[in-house]
């Protein structure tokens, strides 16, 4: 098959070679109106830059795949995600991201796989036109009994794309039971966060569940995967804080599966809950701080900075001597040096030593790219307190 061909200009030619898959808008040459899928790329003068996807209305108008010479066909797409597959062999957990979109060398492709079931989201216009093959693949390497498509993310609509969430083949329950670490939770694949569920926190789940004891604080504590991880440790009580009525009832589910009675959920706002806490002398052993995106673009850094180290000043100002605090930012504009120094001032100003134990960041299925930073958007640290 003839690909229609894209000149890349050169400073679109030097980030691909520097291994960047993004080529924005005005790192291309006239495209003549070309429709949405894939395309063949070209230098200036004419050499071979690979096959990619492309979005039309899209400030990043082209996402790379594969090299010169290299089909991308069904085949292509099967053989990625089955080698994207293999690269999971190690995971325990009953739920996991299969694919992580440009993490896997498959830009704009998300997949997670919840037991038996599937759930996808295609977040570019390139990748919609070619949904036929990406679909069947996924089908081929899962075999799972139902996909559903949560193709409800915002940034949809830069693509121009519609927004909602079908079921593509099968059966997709509204509840699907997960299990990891021993813990069993509760996945809300069509109404709730990302895929949902937060996958990408198993890891520090596991590690909170290992750490955690006496009296502990779970803020922003969506369905509770934090907190029922401490409960299972040795917790002696966990409270939970959310503002989401539905995500807390999930969270009783989850504990009631567990068996856990030890965890006190609390609706309300976590900013308010943790400055009146704080001003009250309240006083935790462990905390777990991972909350929303504050920064949703850079125009937003400033003030969601200074959001993150509010809420961290106050729960620093709760956490008891030799306590622990794991703290996660998931805005991938708030960098990782901006994360630091945050807590760096937000730690003057409640006037707490804190060793950084550990740096943290999303669970090894949510590989992180070297030469694509938006890949590791979730940075973390585990903090204890000295005195």
């Amino acid at each position: 098959m003839i690909l229609p061909a894209i000149a890349v200009r050169p400073k679109g030619v030097g980030r691909l070679r520097a291994g960047h898959p993004w080529v924005y808008r005005t790192d291309l040459a006239d495209t003549g109106g070309l429709s949405a899928g894939l395309v063949g790329l070209a230098d200036e003068r004419g050499r071979g830059l690979g096959t990619a996807l492309y979005s039309p209305a899209s400030e990043i108008r082209v996402r790379w795949l594969a090299p010169a010479g290299v089909t991308v066909d069904g085949g292509w797409w099967r053989a990625m995600i089955t080698a994207a597959l293999a690269r999971r062999g190690g995971i325990t957990a009953t739920a996991y991201r299969v694919v992580h979109a440009e993490g896997d060398g498959l830009p704009s492709l998300v997949l997670d796989r919840y037991g038996d079931y599937a759930v996808a989201q295609l977040l570019s216009a390139g990748l919609a036109a070619v949904q036929g093959d990406v679909l069947a693949a996924i089908r081929d390497v899962l075999g799972p009994r139902g996909l559903l498509l949560r193709n409800d993310a915002p940034v949809r609509e830069r693509e121009r794309l519609p927004r909602g969430v079908e079921l593509a083949f099968g059966e997709v329950p509204e509840r699907l039971e997960y299990s990891e670490g021993g813990v069993r939770l509760l996945a809300a694949p069509w109404t709730g966060q990302k895929t949902g569920a937060f996958l990408d926190q198993r890891e520090n789940r596991a590690l909170l569940g290992t750490l955690a004891r006496g009296r502990c604080l779970d803020a922003f504590a969506y369905q509770g995967g934090f907190a029922l991880h401490m409960a299972a440790g040795a917790a002696a009580e966990v409270t939970a804080v959310d503002s989401s009525a539905e995500a807390l009832a999930v969270l009783a589910e989850n504990a009631r599966l567990n068996r856990v009675t030890t965890v006190r959920t609390v609706e309300a706002n976590a900013f308010d809950w943790l400055r009146v806490a704080a001003a009250g002398g309240e006083h935790y052993d462990t905390v777990v701080l991972d909350p929303p995106a504050f920064a949703k673009d850079r125009r937003s850094l400033e003030r969601a900075i200074a959001g993150y180290k509010e809420v961290n000043l106050r729960a620093m100002q709760l956490l008891a001597p030799g306590g622990w605090l794991f703290t996660a930012s998931c805005s991938h504009h708030m960098q990782r040096g901006n994360f630091f120094a945050m807590l760096a001032a937000a730690a003057a100003d409640a006037g707490r030593r804190l060793q950084l134990v550990e740096i943290r960041g999303a669970a090894a299925d949510h590989p992180e790219l070297v030469t694509v930073p938006e890949t590791g958007y979730l940075k973390a640290a585990l903090l204890r307190a000295l005195d």
